[in-house]
């Protein structure tokens, strides 16, 4: 995406992430020209793939279509389909990304608080939503530094997200992690090597994986600002600070 390369260069950012399988995706909205054929498109492209969002694209003739985790642009014939950034040169403002971080706002706020695992100060300057995976290195590296973010103003909510899905060792690793009597801390144990007992109980990992790959989440840690922006995958703590200042007043300027 436009804005994460610019991020990229701006801090020479390491957008490291350990790599996941394909996803799936959501629900359906409103009505746009031409929406049977653009449907039909869809559904022979994208078979068993729920649209999540359908409405008329800002360009003339074309239809903007939130699907598995990403925007795509279909003409209102169902013929043509474009997949990649749609910038505005002359707000230069990306619409693909500004698509997609609406969608993220309103699905990460279907988590509530309580359904998190949160490394915060007391009084964070940021908080950043972290999709994880247990046995994912850059996951491990990054909370190894979690103070060091926490000392910087960082607050840091963790979801799951175990890449290898339902029935695997790092979904049994979040699961136990979850139903340990201090998520945190088993966390923690977890992200160091050590082992954490596994418990079962009522909880959040389902939901958070689904959600993780409706946002597009294709790898871990997958970091997402409070306004949904996607930042990347593993970043020092610094570069971290430096990228939320940037884009904080990027947001800021009128």
């Amino acid at each position: 995406m436009l804005r994460r390369l610019l991020l990229a260069v701006a801090f020479g950012t390491s957008l490291s992430a350990c790599a996941q399988p394909a996803p799936p995706a959501p629900t359906a909205t409103p009505a746009a020209p031409g929406e049977a054929a653009v449907r039909a498109t869809l559904a022979a492209a994208l078979p068993g793939q729920a649209i999540r969002q359908l409405r008329p694209a800002p360009i003339a003739g074309f239809t903007e279509v939130v699907i598995a985790g990403r925007v795509l642009y279909v003409s209102n014939d169902g013929r043509h389909v474009f997949d990649g950034a749609l910038i505005d040169f002359q707000a230069r403002r990306n619409l693909t990304e500004a698509t997609m971080d609406a969608v993220r706002v309103e699905s990460l706020r279907s988590i509530p608080a309580a359904e998190r695992i949160v490394f915060a100060p007391r009084n964070p300057k940021h908080t950043v939503t972290v999709f994880t995976d247990i046995s994912c290195g850059y996951c491990r590296l990054f909370h190894q530094k979690i103070a060091d973010y926490n000392a910087l103003g960082i607050a840091v909510e963790y979801l799951f997200f175990p890449r290898a899905g339902e029935g695997s060792e790092a979904w049994a690793q979040a699961e136990a992690v979850w139903c340990a009597r201090d998520p945190r801390q088993a966390m923690t144990d977890a992200k160091a090597g050590k082992p954490v007992p596994a418990r079962e109980c009522a909880n959040p990992v389902a939901r958070e994986f689904a959600l993780g790959r409706e946002v597009g989440v294709s790898g871990t840690p997958a970091i997402y600002t409070a306004a949904g922006v996607h930042i990347g995958g593993y970043l020092e703590p610094q570069r971290m600070l430096q990228a939320l200042d940037a884009l904080q007043a990027q947001n800021a300027a009128p």
